[in-house]
């Protein structure tokens, strides 16, 4: 099973428990799944939608809201079902469904949270923690985009819309932010099994960089020592190392003697010692050298 459907397994399990709430997830729910006509013509048509978590979530909306058991619905006398549908219909013209909501549905916090959870159940999805982070809900229109954005945004949170196949995307990139918005649905076994993959993914990460970083220290080390004998060797090929200053030829011979030292060792090796830049600043005098014996040739 996708990350993205345990999600929605999780939310369609839950609802608000205000009435407003539970109002305006199922508003969401009818904008973002198309089944508006359907819902004003005949709820029927909707319990009886090809995608399960949604039969799920509307007949847990429909017990929540109207009383009525989704599995015993065609048990009610047909006067029961009528009323249903009444309440129903009435609920949603109050909600002023097209493709957005009454705005009057999305002024509490709370609300806000259910709309989203519903547009996410409808229209949304959200990648795989373990190969990148992306979170997006599909719309059929900019307004419908732009309403959603801003219920979104409204937790400090930067969603953003782009245009794809005729569709408005809103979508979120960033891993701590996909995290809150799981929050926000109130995906919490979701939130946490995602949490667990950031984690791990960081502590890879870090890893990763600090093996790079040692990686790139010691290959310069080795570049450096390399050139260090090579231009020892120079010298002493062309003009001897007794041409050179007492304290340089006595660093150039250390640094034949241990080629591999780290120069904090090697200075210890001085009589007296000194520190790695004292080292750091003769091996580089004597690299001075050598290049100016190469530029006499």
């Amino acid at each position: 099973m996708s990350f993205s459907s345990e999600v929605k397994q999780e939310l369609a399990k839950q609802s608000g428990k205000s009435r407003h709430c539970q109002i305006a997830e199922l508003a969401a729910l009818v904008a973002f799944d198309g089944k508006r006509q359907q819902l004003i013509g005949d709820a029927g048509d909707v319990l009886d939608s090809e995608n399960p978590l949604l039969q799920e979530k509307y007949g847990l909306l429909l017990a929540q809201l109207f009383h009525v058991n989704i599995e015993e619905i065609d048990t009610l006398p047909p006067e029961r079902i009528l009323e249903t549908i009444k309440m129903w219909n009435q609920s949603l013209r109050c909600a002023d469904i097209t493709e957005t909501v009454n705005g009057i549905l999305l002024q509490q916090t709370c609300c806000r949270r259910a709309y989203i959870r519903g547009a996410f159940l409808a229209g949304g999805s959200i990648s795989d923690p373990n190969k990148s982070y992306h979170f997006e809900i599909v719309c059929r229109e900019i307004a419908q985009a732009k309403q959603l954005q801003d219920a979104i945004n409204s937790f400090e949170m930067e969603a953003k819309i782009v245009e794809r196949k005729k569709h408005q995307v809103v979508y979120l990139k960033e891993g701590a932010q996909i995290v809150d918005m799981l929050n926000i649905m109130e995906a919490h076994v979701a939130l946490m099994n995602l949490e667990n993959v950031r984690i791990l993914k960081e502590m890879r990460n870090s890893v990763n960089r600090k093996v790079n970083c040692e990686t790139a220290n010691i290959s310069k080390t080795v570049a450096a020592a390399v050139k260090q004998l090579g231009d020892i060797e120079y010298i002493k090929q062309n003009a001897g190392l007794d041409s050179l200053p007492e304290n340089l030829k006595e660093m150039a011979l250390l640094r034949l003697e241990y080629p591999d030292t780290p120069l904090k060792e090697l200075g210890t090796y001085l009589d007296p010692p000194v520190g790695k830049s004292g080292v750091n600043h003769r091996l580089r005098r004597i690299s001075e050298i050598a290049d100016e014996l190469r530029e006499k040739e």
